[in-house]
C-alpha cells in the first residue's frame, strides 16, 4: 500500500511527529468550484487549517501516486486542467494503474486519509441518496465508506441536492453516526436547517474527539458525520434554495444528464439560479468546516497516548 502514497515534507513532518492533521479533497478543486475562486478557496482553507493548529493534507491522484498534501503547482494543476477525472472507491485502481491525474471524492479522500493514518477530514457536503433514488438506485458511494472507513468527516450536511431524509435513514442503517455540532438539526448545506434532526449534539472539539476515540477503541469500524452549519451571515433560506434545486433536477431530467455528471450540473445550475449566492455560501461553509475541523483534530491528537 505504501508504495502508492506520497507525502508534501510538511505533511510528512506532522505525521511522523503524530501532530494534527486534516485531510481536505480535491474534487471540490476540480469540479465544485470554477477558476480561480477553486484554487483561492483551496489555499485559504489550508491556511486556516494552520492557523486553527493543525496541518492540511490535500489529497488527489497524479502519476500512478496518492498524493497525500498537494504543493502550490499541483493545487493549480487541479483547479485547471479539464481532464481531471473524479475518483471514488471504485475508479482508484484505475487511475493509479493508468497514471491519470484524479481529485479525490468524499470516498475517495476517506480511502487515502486512512491509508495515511489521518482521522479528520474537512469537506463541503457529503455525497448521499438521490432524490428518486427508488427509481433510479443514485447512491452515493460516500455513504457506504462512511460505513467501513474510520475517518471523521465535517461537512455542512449532505448536498441540498439530494434526498436529506433518505439519506440519513441510510445512514443509520449502516450505522454512522450523525452529530450535530452546536445544533440540533441537520443542516442542507447551503440553509442551516432541512427539518431533519441529528443523532446527537455536542458542542466542543472534545466532545467530538471523545466520541471518536470511543467508537474506534470499542472497535466500531466506520466514520462519523460531523454536520456543521453554514455560519447565519452566509446562510441561505431554505425555501429560496429548494425552489432553485427543484428547477436544477427538472432541467437535469430534460436533458438526459445522470451518474457522476449530475452534481456538478446541479451545482453549476442552482449557482445561476441564486445569481451567484449559492457560491459564496460554499466557499463560506467550507471555511467553517475546515476551522470546526482542525479544532476536532487537536483536541482528537491530544487524546492519542
Amino acid at each position: 500500500m505504501k508504495q502508492y502514497l506520497t507525502y508534501t515534507d510538511e505533511v510528512r513532518h506532522a505525521l511522523e511527529n503524530r501532530l494534527p492533521v486534516v485531510a481536505l479533497e480535491t474534487t471540490i478543486i476540480s469540479h465544485g468550484m470554477p477558476y480561480p475562486q477553486n484554487v483561492a478557496m483551496a489555499k485559504e482553507v489550508e491556511q486556516i487549517i494552520r492557523e486553527n493548529g493543525a496541518v492540511p493534507a490535500t489529497i488527489g491522484i497524479m502519476d500512478g501516486k496518492i498524493k497525500i498534501g498537494l504543493t502550490e503547482s499541483e493545487l493549480e494543476e487541479f483547479a485547471t486542467n479539464k481532464s481531471v477525472e473524479k475518483v471514488s472507491r471504485r475508479d482508484l485502481p484505475y487511475v493509479l494503474a493508468t497514471g491519470r491525474i484524479g481529485a479525490t471524492t468524499v470516498a475517495g479522500t476517506m480511502i487515502g486519509a486512512q491509508m495515511a493514518g489521518i482521522h479528520v477530514f474537512a469537506t463541503g457536503g457529503i455525497g448521499g441518496v438521490h432524490r428518486e433514488g427508488e427509481i433510479t438506485w443514485d447512491v452515493s458511494a460516500d455513504l457506504t465508506e462512511l460505513a467501513r472507513t474510520n475517518v471523521a468527516v465535517v461537512c455542512a450536511g449532505a448536498k441540498s441536492i439530494l434526498d436529506l431524509g433518505r439519506t440519513l435513514e441510510y445512514l443509520e442503517t449502516q450505522g454512522v453516526p450523525v452529530i450535530g455540532y452546536k445544533a440540533d438539526e441537520f443542516p442542507s448545506f447551503y440553509a442551516r436547517e432541512s427539518g431533519y434532526g441529528v443523532d446527537y449534539r455536542l458542542d466542543t472539539p472534545e466532545a467530538v474527539a471523545t466520541m471518536m476515540d470511543t467508537k474506534w477503541k470499542l472497535g466500531l469500524n466506520g466514520g462519523l458525520v460531523i454536520a456543521n452549519p453554514v455560519p447565519e451571515a452566509d446562510a441561505l433560506d431554505h425555501r429560496e434554495i429548494e425552489a432553485a434545486i427543484v428547477t436544477a433536477l427538472k432541467e437535469a431530467k430534460e436533458q438526459g444528464i445522470a451518474g457522476k455528471n449530475v452534481t456538478p450540473f446541479l451545482l453549476d445550475k442552482v449557482k445561476q439560479l441564486t445569481a451567484g449566492k449559492s457560491l459564496q455560501t460554499n466557499i463560506a461553509l467550507v471555511k467553517h468546516n475546515a476551522e470546526v475541523a482542525a479544532k476536532i483534530a487537536v483536541a482528537f491528537a491530544a487524546l492519542q497516548p
